[in-house]
């Protein structure tokens, strides 16, 4: 779900061109949540194979990786470990929601309001471990690499930026700019033209950049305070935060008090929750060390066996698809050369 930060926040349009040649790290599950609400008939049903194992999370990884490869970038992407103990709640939350969902998504469809049906569909996704564990052989057969995190995925991807070992973090949530990621793309699995919810309206989703430190130097505010307006506003970590204080009330609390504590106290106000504890978390994250990033030659034939022999995926679409990556990747030699394998 992540943060709610989004008017606070200037957002720069950015083309994929301008991306060439950098590695940015995608939160995995983010990403993969989006595949599986977005790719889907029209009753909302996701898209199945002949035995019934759903594969709209496998055709958006494929097809998206496919074009940022040709675009130049280099994915790596970032999956969720164990998360907090603090975050229990918010899953328990979102497994009710989901179960909600699904009930109105029966309903929306006996009644025979497809598009109403399709949004609850959406807001019913779920994945099991063998989806994600599916997703992490495709990147290995795509020769993409992959991390999993200790604790949460967006925390790992951002301690990759801070590193240097990544220009970006690539989610549609704000929360790794919690984490401290300098700089955060949004829209880069999911660009192209969405339709809105309820209208019949179509939109182009275009990427877009999000610099740390153009933020703070525009909000006056440090990271801490950042961190601090989220936890006001409500995180993964305070679902539904302070009663009554939204992104714009919070910074200015945040700008006339100095940090979260001063301002609820000065307003009469205990939270339910421990701000040091939650900020700590941001901050103070749980990472790894031990990960490589390296990109390998994609593997044709355990593609077409895992995609299209096993999952029914059109093999003609599907070597289309690779001989892009393989068009992009011809004059690549060596391994030495994989650190400009895009060129």
């Amino acid at each position: 779900m992540g943060v709610q930060l989004g008017e606070l926040i200037t957002h720069r349009k950015i083309s994929f061109e301008e991306l060439s040649n950098k590695v940015i790290a995608i939160d995995a599950m983010n990403s993969l949540y989006q595949f599986l609400s977005i790719i889907r008939q029209p009753t909302g049903e996701p898209l199945r194979d002949s035995h019934g194992r759903i594969t709209s999370h496998l055709s958006g990884l494929f097809y998206r990786t496919v074009n940022l490869v040709e675009y130049g970038i280099k994915p790596v992407y970032v999956y969720d470990g164990k998360p907090p103990e603090i975050k229990e709640k918010v899953v328990k939350q979102r497994e009710r929601i989901r179960e909600e969902a699904r009930e109105k998504w029966q309903e929306a469809l006996t009644k025979g309001k497809l598009e109403e049906a399709r949004i609850y569909a959406q807001q019913a996704s779920f994945f099991t471990q063998e989806m994600i564990q599916d997703s992490k052989t495709l990147l290995k057969y795509l020769g993409i690499p992959f991390i999993e995190a200790p604790q949460e995925g967006e925390a790992q991807a951002s301690y990759l930026v801070q590193k240097g070992d990544a220009y970006a973090t690539g989610s549609q949530d704000y929360d790794s700019l919690l984490f401290g990621s300098t700089r955060l793309v949004r829209n880069l699995t999911i660009s192209g033209r969405r339709k809105l919810p309820r209208k019949n309206v179509y939109v182009e989703i275009e990427p877009e950049i999000i610099s740390l430190k153009e933020v703070l130097e525009e909000l006056g505010i440090t990271r801490e305070q950042l961190i601090d307006i989220a936890i006001l506003i409500g995180t993964d970590y305070n679902p539904g935060g302070v009663e009554g204080i939204g992104p714009k009330k919070a910074y200015t609390l945040i700008k006339k008090y100095g940090d979260a504590k001063e301002a609820l106290k000065a307003k009469g106000i205990t939270p339910n929750f421990d701000i040091d504890y939650i900020r700590g978390l941001f901050i103070n994250f749980e990472k790894t060390e031990d990960y490589e990033i390296k990109w390998e030659y994609p593997d044709e034939e355990k593609i077409i066996e895992f995609l299209c022999k096993e999952r029914d995926f059109s093999i003609d679409r599907v070597k289309k698809a690779l001989e892009r990556i393989k068009k992009k990747m011809k004059k690549v030699k060596t391994q030495a050369s994989l650190d400009s394998w895009f060129g």
